[in-house]
Order: structure tokens, then sequence, then C-alpha cells
């Protein structure tokens, strides 16, 4: 179900801010300094999962001091809605994975089906190594069997939006992590 700006703008204002602007760079950065630490000198290969993935790619970039490649691919779950139905790849990545060390970047790891499904095609395509970071893990038991290298922050289980999560579309660009109130799900 679609919404207009204004019902987004409502729910934005009755949302739970979870982590501010300021935590959710604190975290970028931390996992920067990870990152930095396990591939700086091993020429990695960054895709970005879109459309979800493109705020925290783009923070951890400005954050990296070594030689990278970026690239980015299309598949997702949601397609604007809040509940996951099946995977639909929309765009692969341009740049042969063939012996690259690869990182995924996403916004959220939730169920993992989507970045198991990612995560898989770059081994099938040849990585020599696949890494994965998302900026929010959430905690539940309806996890598949993927976890990622490297993790932002953790929510609760709720419906969440900012830095690159949507609501219904909207709310991409929220200066922090907000959750959803289960009346407006």
């Amino acid at each position: 179900m679609s919404v207009t700006a204004e019902q987004a703008l409502s729910v934005y204002t009755r949302a739970d801010r979870l982590y501010s602007q300021a935590e959710v760079e604190a975290a970028l950065a931390r996992m920067a300094g990870e990152i930095g630490a396990r591939l700086k000198g091993r020429n990695p290969l960054l895709l970005c999962v879109m459309t979800g993935g493109v705020v925290a790619m783009g923070q951890l970039l400005t954050r990296l001091d070594f030689p990278l490649q970026v690239d980015y691919l299309h598949a997702t779950r949601y397609a604007g809605s809040t509940q996951g139905g099946e995977l639909q790849w929309r765009t692969r990545p341009a740049t042969a994975l063939r012996d690259r060390v690869v990182l995924v970047v996403d916004d959220i790891l939730d169920e993992g089906n989507t970045l198991a499904a990612i995560l898989q095609y770059c081994k099938a395509e040849g990585a020599r190594e696949v890494y994965s970071a998302v900026l929010v893990n959430k905690l539940h038991d309806r996890k598949c069997d993927v976890r990622a290298d490297f993790v932002g922050l953790t929510v609760e289980d709720r419906y969440v939006f900012g830095y690159g999560m949507d609501y219904k579309d909207y709310w991409r660009n929220a200066p922090g992590i907000f959750a959803v109130r289960e009346e407006d799900i």
C-alpha cells in the first residue's frame, strides 16, 4: 500500500528515534576502521546493494583511506513494501567478480535472505573472498544462516527507517534510525 508524502511525514513525526545522527555517524566511523583493518591493501571491490545501501556506502567511502573500486547491484525483496517477498534481481554488477575481494554493503540485515542470495551470487561469480557490511542488524530469531562481517548498529525487532532504510519508499534521508509505531505499519 503506497502512502502520500503527507502520510509519510505524519509517520515520521510519531516514530521513535532509536539512534541519533551523531550515533549513526560514530557507528559508521567505527565500521570504516574495522573494514580498513581487514581490507586495506587488498584492492577490494565494494558492492552497494541498491537502494537502501546507498547512504551507508556513501558514508563509508569517504572514511576508507585506501585504493578500492565501487560497483552496485540491485536485488530486493521489499520493493517499497513493509513485508519481504520473492527476491527480485534488477541489476547485477558490471565489474567482474572473479578473483576479487568483495565487500557487499547494505542497509539492514533483517531475515538475511537477500544478503545470503547476494553473497552466494558473488561466490558463484568467482570472488576470491566475500565480506558483508550492514549499517543495522535487526535482533530476532527468524534469520537464515547468514551473519554480517561488519555491523554498525543493532535494533530491536521493529520496522525501522532512516540512513537508507525506507518507510514505503520515503524517509531514506531521515537523520537517524527511527522505528515505526505499530499502528503505522
